[in-house]
């Protein structure tokens, strides 16, 4: 039968705890954005509010939940795949924690499938959790605090001011608004690496039965 795992179980696990921190530190040794507490903390929440404003079933969304919390877990081992290493140790985790085999299988195939290299929306779940991750753009995000030293990646996120992403659970729309100051960084540097997340987004609203849109400074673009 397996147990009832909640988000909250996971956040009160040691080992989900020291992996999330460790992750997040050594991607910083390497240079990259805040993938720590606040990130997957903020991507667990609208996973869920995604799928629970679409009316989903209320376990649904907390796999959700779950799968956006877990989903950074292979940074811990490399940056690259960390997608499929981070469904593997999810798995040995919710496994412990005696889940059903069912949701884990739910969950471990959202989280491999997050990262838009090789990733798609394989079921619902995966699709909350695709849009919850690319909508945080952010310049809370950037720890590197020298300007003059920033990185394409650096430069988008610092230039967004505000990242929001709203669903119209009547009107099945999707839409990711964000505001970005263009001193900091055009738009059309967003797009340089942002293009194949939003194509991402796109499916993954579509998975859902929605339309996906974006606005960046007011201007509807997708």
């Amino acid at each position: 039968m397996g147990k009832i795992i909640t988000v909250q179980d996971l956040r009160n696990d040691p080992m989900v705890k020291t992996m999330i921190s460790k992750g997040n530190e050594y991607l910083g040794a390497i240079g990259f954005t805040d993938h720590g507490q606040m990130h997957v903390s903020l991507v667990s929440n609208l996973s869920y509010d995604i799928l629970n404003q679409l009316g989903a079933p209320e376990r649904e969304a907390e796999l959700a939940a779950i799968a956006g919390y877990l989903h950074d877990l292979g940074n811990v081992i490399n940056r690259n795949g960390h997608s499929q290493t981070g469904a593997l140790l999810a798995m040995t985790i919710l496994k412990r924690l005696s889940m059903p085999a069912e949701e884990i299988a739910i969950v471990a195939a959202a989280i491999g499938n997050h990262d838009e290299g090789s990733g798609t929306s394989v079921n619902r779940v995966a699709a909350a959790l695709i849009l919850a991750d690319k909508a945080h753009v952010h310049r809370s995000r950037v720890r590197n605090r020298d300007i003059s030293t920033f990185d394409i990646h650096d430069r988008v996120n610092y230039a967004a001011n505000e990242s929001i992403l709203k669903v119209d659970g009547e009107a099945k729309t999707i839409t990711m608004e964000l505001s970005i100051d263009t001193e900091i960084c055009p738009v059309m540097e967003y797009f340089e690496i942002f293009l194949s997340r939003m194509i991402m987004c796109r499916r993954a609203a579509s998975v859902l039965g929605c339309k996906f849109e974006l606005l960046i400074n007011g201007a509807k673009l997708i």
